[in-house]
């Protein structure tokens, strides 16, 4: 996308659902809404779409409906009103049943997703309900631990691990189901820098030599501006707004409807321009980017 797409709600309808032809499309949601039991509303009128080995970061503030769209990308949330298309197929009762093999979701909680007595029986228990023998479930699940950095852990307990461990573990336990979209809640929450950068690896790793689409929900921006192909922007459960991270955290009006920061990256160059009386000719978003821009200067 080189033009940032502006989708802004009119009259409470929501945002108006465009589709890419473009692109092909893996995932098209179409005017999607989801009123909870309790009534409260998780998402108005959404629009949203995912196309072929890209990485999309859904960004907005705590209540804003990330999580809630992405239980929606595999079934286990259908929506109250519009549609979801995946692969082509629209979601229903029927095509929704095995959709948890090709859209895979790791949850923010880790220990969510965590319950066998080791990694290693962990790994293998998607594979195994897909079909697979003993011995074919355990090879895959290695791949997938060897994938994410986490081999070593392959006898461990699972309850014992820390939450960076955890979180590598539960993506593998995704990955070894062979998704072909992987949708991750928050996935560098309560991380250290160090486990952070590790995840922002492979997430990237998984796109470039795996193939696999990736969907990050998350409140770090920094995280999202860093790895992401293209970002949208979403307030009171509808997307506002989505292009590239340089079309995006460089317009402060729409961050700031969005109740959100620049990145640090942003922040930094805009004031290395207002401290030198420079203009602003680039629009840097990551250390690489911005390090260019000082060479230039």
């Amino acid at each position: 996308m080189n033009m940032m797409a502006l989708l802004k709600r009119n009259g409470g309808e929501g945002a108006v659902c465009h589709s890419g032809a473009e692109d092909p499309e893996l995932i098209h949601v179409d005017c999607v809404s989801h009123i909870y039991p309790d009534g409260s509303l998780g998402i108005h009128n959404l629009c949203f779409k995912v196309r072929e080995r890209e990485i999309v970061a859904v960004c907005g503030g705590n209540g804003s409906g990330k999580s809630t769209l992405l239980e929606h990308l595999n079934g286990l949330l259908v929506p109250s009103d519009g549609c979801v298309f995946v692969f082509g197929k629209r979601l229903d009762a029927r095509t929704k049943k095995d959709l948890w093999k090709d859209v895979g979701i790791v949850f923010q909680r880790a220990e969510d997703q965590l319950f066998a007595p080791t990694v290693l029986d962990d790994v293998m228990f998607g594979p195994i309900n897909m079909g697979m023998t003993i011995p074919e479930a355990m090879a895959v699940a290695l791949e997938a631990l060897e994938a994410v950095g986490a081999k070593e852990l392959v006898n461990r307990m699972p309850n014992y691990l820390s939450g960076g461990q955890k979180r590598l573990v539960s993506m593998a336990g995704v990955l070894a189901m062979k998704p072909k979209i992987m949708a991750l809640d928050e996935p560098t929450s309560d991380l250290d820098p160090y486990h952070a950068e590790i995840i922002e690896n492979i997430i990237v790793e998984l796109r470039n030599n795996h193939g696999i689409s990736i969907v990050i929900a998350t409140h770090d921006l920094d995280f999202a501006a860093q790895i992401a192909d293209r970002i949208c922007i979403v307030k009171g459960g509808s997307i506002i707004a989505e292009g590239t991270p340089a079309e995006i955290f460089y317009n402060s009006e729409l961050l700031s409807e969005a109740g959100l920061k620049k990145p640090k990256i942003v922040q930094i160059y805009d004031e290395f321009c207002i401290s030198r009386g420079l203009e602003r000719r680039s629009r840097p978003v990551n250390l690489q980017e911005l390090s260019r821009c000082f060479a230039d200067a």
